[in-house]
């Protein structure tokens, strides 16, 4: 059975491989459409892919036995798949599984559909692509699909490309091989017998174009790519967009979207990566006072991100009329302060929020109407929610809020201690972290507030440390990332980064300290326009301010028990608006000292994916320098003659004859003897030393002999030498070299 077994896999090597190139390529558009699809979609389609793929290679049985296997396999990881991601949870009363059936289905269809045509694809793909034309066809193909997607949408897709380059050179391979197979069989056979040396020249070959990629020089295009022209032309700024595609941003960041400007993102799950600054204004704002414009809060970290990003569940929620008051949760020894913003949004972007000072009190108006019924509020969270089921479709261009900004008493919370400020309180959901959290990132956190006795000293200290340790970077380095964890990247290894970097280490570094913390995205205060001097000096103030996507941000809300939650800014060169009781309000022509923010310039692609060259993982560049570095040594190896004698050749200006190879061989040898113990005195002849080293050394005299014989024939006689006869003096040098060895 095994040998048969193994027959039916020798017979459609072929084919195993070509799906094994093809499934690289599914995997790509698997990448690309990750942060569209849900998980469960995706979980879905990779392992029915997956499954697929080991049927079809390891399986070799006729066809509808496979497609039966494979529909089977499809079909049980899809229910594992909504039992994993509990969108299907069986009903106890049904205990037999007839009785669930009809629950089990409708929940697995429209998961079903996506893995039914990912399987469809992948069989259609494999028994289509047969000959070099059609690889060629398919690969050129999903190359200018990717090449299309980034250009008009705002994807980086190089590394998707680079890996299709990859899969379609391995697919060609793999045809040239079989084609060999069936033209020239007797030839195939001699090859079977040297598999290691055609899996080396196809390695080399493989490494030397993937060093050539990481190593090509980053050129900046010379054109705008047609993404960024269009939208240019439209006169929007590149992050402007709507429903829920928010973009990259200096708080908020979708790094798996490949999204690289600044602006409000609506999907938190995977931090990192790097963006640009786009100035394109997103709204005004007139107050009185600078404040942070607040939107969502996260509170779940799971070690990429923040993934309570679904809004409906993060808490209760609550109908919000407008021109009433919400109810809030205030700390009970706070004083607050009234402000009235009014809001105008400066383009057709939906929000999932209003965006206001903490803590929002009332919505005043919606577009200048004192009614709305899109408004929800989540008390718990501050959160005032709009058009939650979709359906409105157009968010607000003008709203105004008041709002009760907290006054901090510092003096007095910084003497309050843990049992002072959280005793009898249950604060689980505001202490979550990972199971697997990096223990360093606790004892780091240990380390730096080790001096400090209460809460609030130890959030000041966390904060000092984070501002003057990493430096801010719009574009850090990823490629010094290695851990798993967010956090724990940053702080040991990147080193650098922007405000998500900061308040998530900050959030996650006061939890491990059993300090209740959450995470929060909004908005910095903006840049408020300057007066002319003839305005100015009649005493008029300009309490307008123009927030940018620029100005997309993040940071740390702490929370200190009756005193409530209290904004805390980690990210360096920012400086949140803070009311105290001791100082009086920030004038409102203090400017923020925010980070030296460069002028905008064409968009460059995230540093893990640099359009100007190949970035494939560091272990395929690792893998590649080891090949070509043995390779390399290898040469060396096999063309020592050659590189020894080509130096003898620029020493005498000539090529050496054969006569003088023999000679400079005869040479090594008796160095090699002298290293041995075996000195040739300065009053002697070879011929005189050779017979007192067979004298001294038995076992060497016949190979010492035959030795001499060459060199004094080459030396002396007149017969002609040719390259025959100094490589028999190295081959019976080799021979001298083992006997001397052995004779101790």
């Amino acid at each position: 059975m095994m040998r048969r077994w193994w027959s039916g896999m020798k017979s459609s090597w072929h084919y195993s491989f070509s799906l094994l190139w093809l499934m690289v390529i599914a995997l790509q558009w698997l990448t690309y459409t990750e942060p569209f699809w849900l998980k469960a979609t995706t979980a879905a389609v990779l392992l029915t892919i997956a499954a697929a793929g080991v049927v079809e290679i390891l399986l070799p049985v006729k066809r509808g036995y496979r497609l039966i296997l494979e529909v089977c396999a499809m079909l049980y990881f899809v229910y594992r798949v909504i039992l994993r991601y509990e969108l299907y949870v069986p009903d106890p009363l049904l205990p037999s599984l007839r009785d669930r059936l009809p629950d089990i289905a409708i929940n697995m269809v429209p998961y079903l559909w996506f893995a039914a045509g990912a399987l469809a694809l992948l069989l259609l793909s494999s028994w289509w692509v047969s000959s070099k034309a059609r690889i060629l066809l398919f690969i050129t193909t999903n190359i200018v699909a990717f090449a299309a997607l980034d250009s008009f949408t705002s994807a980086i897709l190089w590394q998707e490309v680079a890996w299709t380059v990859f899969a379609g050179m391995g697919w060609l391979v793999t045809q040239h091989l079989r084609s060999f197979q069936l033209h020239y069989p007797r030839g195939w056979t001699y090859l079977l017998k040297y598999p290691f040396k055609i899996f080396i020249n196809i390695a080399i070959i493989f490494s030397f174009v993937i060093i050539t990629g990481v190593n090509m020089p980053e050129v900046r295009p010379t054109l705008t790519d047609p993404y960024t022209a269009w939208h240019k032309w439209n006169g929007s700024g590149l992050s402007a967009s709507s429903g829920t595609s928010g973009t990259k941003n200096a708080g908020t960041s979708d790094a798996s979207a490949g999204r690289t400007t600044s602006g409000y993102s609506m999907n938190d799950d995977n931090l990192g990566g790097g963006f640009n600054y786009d100035y394109s204004p997103v709204m005004t704002v007139t107050s009185d006072i600078r404040s942070y414009m607040r939107g969502e809060t996260r509170s779940v970290y799971s070690g990429k991100g923040w993934s309570d990003d679904d809004r409906l569940t993060r808490g209760p929620l609550s109908g919000a009329a407008v021109g009433k008051e919400l109810d809030r949760e205030p700390g009970s020894k706070v004083e607050t302060q009234t402000l009235k913003q009014t809001v105008k949004l400066l383009g057709n972007i939906d929000y999932p929020v209003l965006f206001g000072a903490y803590s929002i009190a009332k919505v005043d108006s919606i577009d200048g109407k004192e009614q709305s019924s899109r408004l929800l509020w989540r008390s718990a969270d501050s959160e005032m929610l709009w058009d939650t089921d979709g359906n409105s479709g157009n968010y607000p261009q003008t709203y105004v809020l008041t709002s009760e900004v907290p006054v901090v008493s510092v003096q007095e919370l910084s003497k309050q201690t843990f049992e002072q400020l959280y005793a009898g309180q249950n604060n689980t959901q505001y202490l979550q972290l990972p199971d697997n959290f990096p223990e360093r990132v606790t004892e780091l956190a240990e380390t730096i507030t080790a001096s400090a006795k209460t809460p609030y000293d130890k959030i000041a200290l966390l904060q000092q440390y984070l501002q003057q340790t990493y430096p801010y970077s719009n574009q850090p380095d990823l490629s010094r990332g290695k851990s798993k964890d967010f956090v724990e990247s940053f702080l040991f290894e990147i080193m650098e980064g922007y405000c998500d970097y900061y308040s998530t280490a900050l959030v996650t570094m006061a939890r491990s300290l059993d300090i209740p913390a959450r995470w929060v995205k909004g908005y910095a205060p903006g840049e408020q326009a300057q007066l002319p001097d003839s305005l100015a000096q009649q005493g008029l103030s300009n309490n307008n301010y123009t927030i940018t996507n620029a100005d997309a941000h993040s940071w740390a809300e702490i929370y200190f028990g009756e005193y409530g939650w209290i904004p805390v800014e980690a990210t360096p060169g920012f400086n949140v608006p803070l009311l105290t009781q001791n100082e009086e309000p920030e004038s409102k022509e203090d400017t923020q000292p925010e980070e030296d923010k460069p002028e905008p310039e064409q968009a460059v692609a995230d540093p893990g994916k640099t359009g100007g060259s190949l970035h494939v993982g560091v272990w395929a560049v690792s893998a590649a320098a080891a090949v070509l570095l043995l390779w390399g040594g290898y040469l060396l190896w096999h063309y020592r003659f050659s590189l020894r004698f080509l130096l003898g050749r620029l020493r005498n200006g000539k090529p050496l004859s054969p006569v003088q190879k023999v000679v400079a061989e005869t040479e090594r040898w008796v160095k090699y003897a002298r290293r041995k113990g075996m000195l040739k005195e300065e009053h002697e002849t070879l011929r005189e030393s050779v017979a007192r080293w067979s004298r001294e050394r038995p076992a060497a005299a016949e190979s010492l002999a035959s030795l001499l014989q060459m060199f004094e024939k080459a030396k002396y006689s007149p017969d002609v030498i040719e390259d025959k006869d100094w490589r028999s003096v190295y081959t019976e040098a080799l021979r001298l070299h083992g006997l001397l060895k052995s004779d101790k």
